[in-house]
């Protein structure tokens, strides 16, 4: 198996990235991080000064394909680093839909792999808190066993595992409750609503991590110049329920919208196709604690930033 490139190159050429899902929100702060080498949190490595980045999406490549995966790889120049950020994420839909779950959440992932150990590159792959069932009401640890209750879940789980099978140079980071300055999230969910109604019904018994993707990408950017291989939680730190989350947005945006709490069998009653979702998904970041050290901030410091920037406009 080829030695993974290392940070910075050896050569005094620039460090090559190849990130896919880049329209997304990760893929977006991914993109304002390398440009600016700036984050919220602080600077990025120097390592990745003048770094030479493909951004990519579905548009350009399927990573489902493996043979399109493979010619991409040989049309291009070794990448040092490459960061998967595209997924199946619509979890209703993944219950519908699984053979394209499947396809893009674990298959995919193991394509790139598998592409990567040909290739001697690094490997950052995206799960999520949706691997675990939530019926242990305690924030979980990479060495806690998942077993997922969702079709989303199931298909993101199996990609873990393929990743990891088919090259020893993985990371595997899961995220939750993740929202970005660019695309659909929670946050400018709730925003809208709060502009347009008086109250709206949120459920109150999941709980989990509100996540800036500013934040994690900072991380998965400190995680890339290191050989620490490995599957890490990578969330903001604290707890929450969705609608105290959707009261703090609504409070910090100066919003005068009520939220009511609901439960769960409540919101299923309303939307009874709608896939089961753990009711207790939090994360704790032991393995970054361990390793590089844990610089997500407390959830409500990142959302506090987050809304005073898009409140500039």
């Amino acid at each position: 198996m080829p030695k993974a490139a290392w940070f910075p190159a050896e050569e005094e050429n620039s460090v090559r990235i190849l990130i896919t899902g880049a329209h997304g929100q990760l893929g977006n702060e991914l993109k304002r991080l390398l440009e600016s080498g700036q984050a919220e949190i602080g600077p990025i490595s120097s390592a990745y000064k003048d770094a030479e980045v493909d951004y990519i999406d579905i548009d350009e490549l399927d990573i489902s394909d493996h043979e399109a995966v493979d010619a991409w790889f040989v049309a291009h120049d070794p990448y040092d680093l490459v960061i998967n950020g595209a997924a199946m994420t619509n979890v209703d839909g993944c219950e519908k839909h699984f053979d394209q779950a499947f396809a893009a959440n674990a298959l995919g992932p193991m394509n790139l792999a598998r592409a990567c150990s040909r290739m001697g590159s690094k490997f950052i792959h995206v799960s999520t808190d949706y691997v675990f069932p939530g019926t242990d009401p305690r924030p979980r640890t990479e060495a806690d066993v998942p077993t997922p209750i969702s079709a989303y879940g199931r298909s993101k789980l199996a990609g873990e595992g393929l990743a990891l099978a088919a090259y020893a140079h993985t990371f595997v980071v899961r995220v939750a409750w993740l929202y970005g300055y660019v695309g659909k999230n929670f946050v400018a969910t709730m925003r809208s609503l709060g502009e347009k109604y008086d109250e709206i019904c949120v459920v109150d018994d999941q709980f989990g991590n509100p996540t800036s993707a500013n934040d994690l990408a900072y991380e998965l950017l400190a995680l890339g110049v290191t050989d620490e291989y490995g599957i890490y939680h990578c969330t903001n730190e604290g707890t929450c329920s969705w609608a105290d989350f959707a009261e703090a947005i609504m409070q910090g945006s100066g919003l005068d919208c009520r939220v009511k709490r609901v439960s769960s069998a409540d919101w299923k009653e309303m939307h009874p196709e709608s896939a089961s979702r753990p009711a207790y998904s939090s994360l704790e970041n032991a393995h970054l604690a361990a390793t590089i050290g844990n610089k997500m901030r407390p959830w409500q410091e990142a959302l506090a930033t987050y809304l005073a920037t898009v409140g500039r406009g």
